[in-house]
Order: structure tokens, then sequence, then C-alpha cells
């Protein structure tokens, strides 16, 4: 939604994306999907995807110092600015924000402030398909895992956990919607429950 955002915007020109990907498993990071779908989710919107490797033990100074690395080649290469999707966490958006300053980029956050609710109901208006791929049970039951991101799914979700998961309650794969020139094909498969916390559903390229 926030490049949806502001690729209907006139104000931005998008260049590139950028990921956080595991190196011991070779998939985007919390949200485990296989970094040939996020390629391709990437190729359907027609831009291109870079992607920042973390090693399991590097913890969050390890994610700090690759990814200003990420941030100081984007500024060599003449970019100014680089966008988040992030909603009203103040301490999430102040770290970036204090990140970026140090390599002279400036921050965006295209739907900042927006209500969740609001939100999530937009997200499926407009026509954007996505799965939950990750599942917070310390938050959320692990049966929500694996279930499509709509009014049912919402319809459900017990109080006090936020439409959006801004709180990290669940991740989601986004696979189709009006930025997509088609949608992302896939098969789910297994389940998978990691540090006796995290439910995960594997979704393969199909």
């Amino acid at each position: 939604m926030a490049l949806y955002q502001l690729m209907e915007s006139p104000d931005w020109d998008v260049k590139r994306l950028v990921t956080t990907a595991n190196t011991a498993y070779g998939r985007s990071s919390m949200h485990g999907v296989r970094l040939e779908l996020c390629q391709q989710q990437a190729e359907a919107i027609g831009l291109p995807l870079d992607i920042v490797w973390l090693t399991p033990e590097a913890g969050s100074d390890g994610y700090q110092r690759e990814m200003q690395r990420m941030l100081e080649e984007y500024k060599a290469r003449g970019f100014g600015h680089i966008a988040f999707g992030d909603l009203y966490l103040e301490d999430v958006r102040a770290y970036r924000e204090t990140m970026n300053e140090t390599v002279g980029l400036a921050s965006v956050f295209p739907v900042w402030g927006i209500p969740t609710q609001d939100f999530a109901e937009r997200i499926i208006r407009l026509g954007f398909k996505a799965i939950v791929t990750c599942v917070d049970t310390t938050q959320l039951d692990a049966s929500f895992c694996g279930r499509e991101f709509g009014p049912a799914f919402l319809a459900d979700l017990p109080p006090g956990i936020d439409w959006c998961a801004e709180n990290g309650e669940f991740h989601t794969f986004c696979y189709d919607g009006p930025i997509f020139s088609s949608p992302v094909s896939f098969q789910t498969g297994k389940r998978t429950l990691r540090d006796r916390r995290f439910q995960y559903i594997d979704l393969m390229p199909g």
C-alpha cells in the first residue's frame, strides 16, 4: 500500500525495492517467504529488488550494519529518499529516520497515521491480495497462519489484535493488486513452528 501511494503520486518516482533476507534459510526476514517469490513479486510490479543479507547470529547490530551499507550505496548512486510502510509506531519511525540521516537520506512514510482498520479495509477494497505467512503465537492463534487476508480473516481477529499487525502479530505475502501486472503464482506447503513461537507456512512457486 505504501508503494501504491508513492506510485500514484506525481511527486515521486520509485526506482527500486529493498528487503532483508536470512542467509540460513534464503528467505525474507520475519515473513519467511522464499526469495524466488519475492523476485517474482518485484517483477510483477516492475521494479528491481535489492536484498540485504543478514546472518542469524548478527542480531540488531548486524541489521544496522548491513542496512547502513545498502543505504550508503543508494546515497552514492544519487538517491535522496527511502520509504517505509509504517503506520504509527513512533519508536520504529525514529529509528529509521536516525539511520537514514547518518548517510544523508530523507525518510518517507506514505501511509503514516492512517487508522489501521480503515487501512486494512482500503487494502481489500483496492484489490490487493495477501496470504498470512507467519503468526506470532504469543499474540494470535497459529490457525490464522495460511489464511487469506480478507474480510473473514479480519472479522475473526480477537479484540486487541491490530488489523495491520503493526505489533508483529502476523506477517503476510502480497501476491496481487492494482500495481501488479499479473498475480504471483504459488502453492502452500508444510507448516513449521520456529523458536516455539512463530508459526510459518511455506509458499512454493506454483
